[in-house]
């Protein structure tokens, strides 16, 4: 019998219950599971994510590649069923909307209809559009709602500021992930807001685990976890790039440069996270005294490598900072937005400088 993971998700474990199984209510909680699954403790089973199916209903406002990637990794996770995911977009000829309906996530062109869906509601488009998503979805916004930002730079407080004035207590939570969740392999940080509670942030936790790491820092840190592991996917991605090509110039196939090249990085990863030592001494033993791979890290290090990947972060850093001031202002160029989006573009301004992208009779206002 599988596991099911009703709304309200929290660990829990698991005694032994009725005829069906292995039963454990907590709240609005409820784990089901065979009698015949392994025991960490005498008379006990601790349920797992990729065990786990969650039978709350997700939804993303905007259906671009996070939205894409995280629905792909859930599904394949078993721990949502695609028909528990709403996302919406006004642009439906994107590939990854083609992808989202072949795989039987329900797709939307309306903001509202995806939070009136949802249990859980990621924000998964562009930081400076952020203030006016929740302008048009705030009236919408519940108190069973865990609004969950994926935008960069966009802090906890200026969208809780924002929906305060529609829901006195929205449950705020900031996130921080990579596209690498597709596969299952995501790296993701999350920080919970001011009225978010505990089990809050593990139900995302539950969820952002079963495609990749996770775990909560405080929100001061999610800047630099963009620079990183946010952005690293990039690097790595570059990096592979390169190496190929250095392999095409010595004679391999491309196809074969690139297996080999991303075979390399997957398995130095592998070796890392696996052993407790030190990246520089893994990196040691494998240079020989003398050898090729000395010379071709002396060669990194002429080409100011260290340097540039640390500057890369660095850059990434600041660049998610100014985002946030972006947000802040409201502003947005209308080049930050997708040429299929323009003809939706209001400007609120004779300047030009303030540009609406919702057409929202009052975005102050409440419902009667």
């Amino acid at each position: 019998m599988p596991w099911t993971w009703a709304p309200g998700l929290r660990p829990c474990w698991i005694q032994p219950g009725s005829e069906d199984g292995w039963r454990c209510e907590q709240r609005d909680i409820s784990f089901v599971a065979s009698s015949s699954s392994s025991s960490s403790l005498p008379g006990t089973h601790l349920a797992t994510s990729s065990q786990l199916l969650i039978t709350m209903s997700v939804g993303f406002i905007g259906a671009g590649q996070l939205a894409f990637s995280l629905a792909r990794g859930f599904t394949a996770a078993g721990i949502l069923a695609a028909h528990k995911i709403t996302a919406s977009s006004p642009d439906t000829d994107l590939p990854t909307v083609a992808g989202l309906r072949k795989m039987g996530v329900n797709f939307t062109m309306s903001n509202k209809e995806t939070v009136k869906n949802s249990d859980v509601l990621f924000l998964a488009v562009k930081p400076p559009i952020i203030p006016f998503i929740l302008d048009e979805i705030g009236e919408d916004i519940e108190n069973r709602h865990i609004v969950v930002s994926c935008a960069a730079g966009v802090t906890i407080s200026s969208i809780e500021k924002k929906l305060s004035a529609f829901c006195p207590t929205p449950k705020v939570i900031r996130c921080m992930t990579n596209t690498p969740v597709i596969v299952r392999e995501g790296a993701t940080v999350y920080a919970t807001g001011t009225h978010a509670e505990v089990e809050d942030g593990k139900l995302l936790e539950q969820l952002m685990a079963s495609v990749g790491f996770c775990t909560e820092v405080e929100e001061d840190l999610i800047d630099a976890v963009t620079g990183l592991s946010g952005s690293g996917p990039a690097y790595a991605f570059t990096a592979l790039d390169a190496l190929a090509d250095g392999g095409v110039k010595m004679g391999l196939p491309r196809r074969l440069a690139v297996r080999l090249g991303a075979q390399a990085l997957l398995g130095a990863a592998k070796m890392l996270l696996d052993s407790e030592q030190h990246p520089g001494q893994l990196k040691d033993n494998v240079c020989s005294p003398g050898g090729a791979t000395i010379y071709a890290l002396h060669f990194l290090e002429s080409g100011g490598f260290r340097s540039l990947l640390i500057n890369a972060v660095e850059a990434s850093c600041i660049r998610t900072r100014e985002l946030q001031s972006l947000a802040d202002q409201e502003k947005v160029s209308p080049a930050a937005i997708k040429k299929t989006l323009l003809d939706k573009v209001k400007l609120e301004s004779s300047s030009g400088s303030k540009v609406s992208l919702f057409n929202n009779k009052n975005p102050g206002s409440k419902k009667n």
